[in-house]
């Protein structure tokens, strides 16, 4: 949700600028670039020495970089990097000024040049937190579009205890990303994505596979997660990682696990997309000792896998089903068989024909066939485009 995204984070002058620390820390990890922002008063509290070794990035506090350095910090362009600012800790005085538009420091400054979501997580006493001009400013901030990270209840720096804690570091993450969450298109959404082969025991050290890399289904999973859906990936054997978060990874061997554990999550499913590489055939027996070679030829009898897509099809509701077809001839005609047969919404179809298309590949080049017999046709991309692509359609049912 974070990857990618700059923040830039204000710290005022506050006791609580000390968490300020491990919030980069935690932005950085979500795969965030940060640019931190001080008032003057907040360099009695953290030094910008720290702040600028954890963010990697230099820390603004004044126009000008120096004294007599003829250097002056540009706060219209940082403004203007963010795509989202916020402060943490807000003290009180400068929620005032921000309420009212005063503009007498860099942060200020940037603050009103920026053009990006604005997060506030207070840090105050419980007095000064409580207080009747304190609450008209918070909500005089809040009527310009500023989203409040509350304050937490607790032990005070003045020794009270009640609100006006500043939120811990991963509570602000949480809460941004969730409010982030919330404003995409499949926010609330539940979905399920198969990826990579699955193998087939024949012995202890040997398998019935395919060359399929998972890379395609990680690339769905993700991208329906960066648009707001809670994925359940199910993964057969695969090297490929998940850099997003919202996704939940499942990892089974063999056909009939997949099978298993996509019957398993099924019903919940707002949203399928069936992209493994599933065997159709199995051994019949799976030899409990590594079978040794001998003169002779070896035949290994094969007995037909479930048809998880098929199963899956004939059980759906208000699910949307897409699935995959990778063909080598008569490509449409046996897609919209395919399509037709398994009741599915719409089919991404590829041909191993087509170069840099299939298995291993980091590009892919495919159709999208719909219920309706409606076909568009792409040119190759990456698979994290192609994905895109995907998602895009299945956006079009809701």
């Amino acid at each position: 949700m974070l990857k990618g995204r700059n923040i830039l984070l204000g710290i005022t002058g506050s006791i609580a600028a000390y968490k300020s620390a491990f919030l980069i820390r935690l932005l950085v990890k979500e795969g965030a670039n940060v640019k931190v922002v001080m008032t003057e008063s907040a360099i009695d509290f953290i030094t910008p020495l720290t702040l600028a070794t954890l963010s990697k990035n230099p820390v603004y506090s004044d126009f000008t970089e120096g004294k007599d350095t003829g250097k002056w910090n540009n706060h219209v362009e940082l403004g203007l990097w963010a795509d989202l600012m916020v402060f943490a800790p807000l003290s009180a005085n400068t929620m005032a000024k921000m309420a009212e538009g005063i503009c007498d420091n860099f942060m200020l400054a940037t603050f009103l040049s920026a053009r990006c979501p604005v997060y506030v997580a207070p840090a105050m006493d419980l007095d000064m937190f409580k207080h009747d001009t304190t609450q008209k400013n918070l909500k005089n901030i809040q009527d310009q579009g500023a989203v409040l990270i509350p304050p937490e209840d607790g032990e005070l720096a003045s020794g009270l205890s009640g609100v006006g804690r500043m939120a811990e570091p991963e509570n602000i993450v949480q809460f941004i990303q969730h409010s982030l969450a919330k404003k995409l298109p499949l926010y609330g959404k539940k979905a399920m994505v198969t990826a990579g082969p699955t193998y087939e025991k024949i012995d202890p050290v040997r398998f019935i596979g395919n060359f399929s890399s998972g890379k395609m289904g990680f690339a769905i999973a993700e991208e329906l997660a960066k648009q707001g859906a809670n994925v359940t990936l199910i993964a057969g054997p695969s090297h490929e990682k998940e850099s997003v978060s919202g996704i939940e990874r499942i990892d089974v061997l063999s056909a009939q696990n997949m099978f298993d554990a996509c019957h398993t999550h099924f019903s919940g499913m707002d949203i399928v997309v069936m992209s493994a590489a599933v065997a159709d055939y199995s051994p019949k027996e799976i030899a409990d000792k590594k079978l040794k070679k001998k003169d002779e030829d070896l035949s290994i009898p094969l007995k037909r896998t479930q048809d998880i897509l098929k199963s899956l099809g004939e059980k759906k509701e208000n699910q949307i089903l897409v699935g995959f077809a990778l063909e080598t001839n008569d490509e449409k005609e046996n897609a919209l068989n395919k399509l037709k047969r398994k009741n599915l919404d719409f089919i991404v179809l590829n041909s191993l024909r087509d170069k840099g298309a299939g298995f291993a590949h980091d590009t892919n080049k495919v159709s999208i066939i719909d219920a309706n017999n409606k076909s568009v046709d792409f040119e190759l991309k990456s698979k994290a485009a192609v994905a895109k692509d995907i998602v895009e359609k299945i956006k079009t049912y809701f």
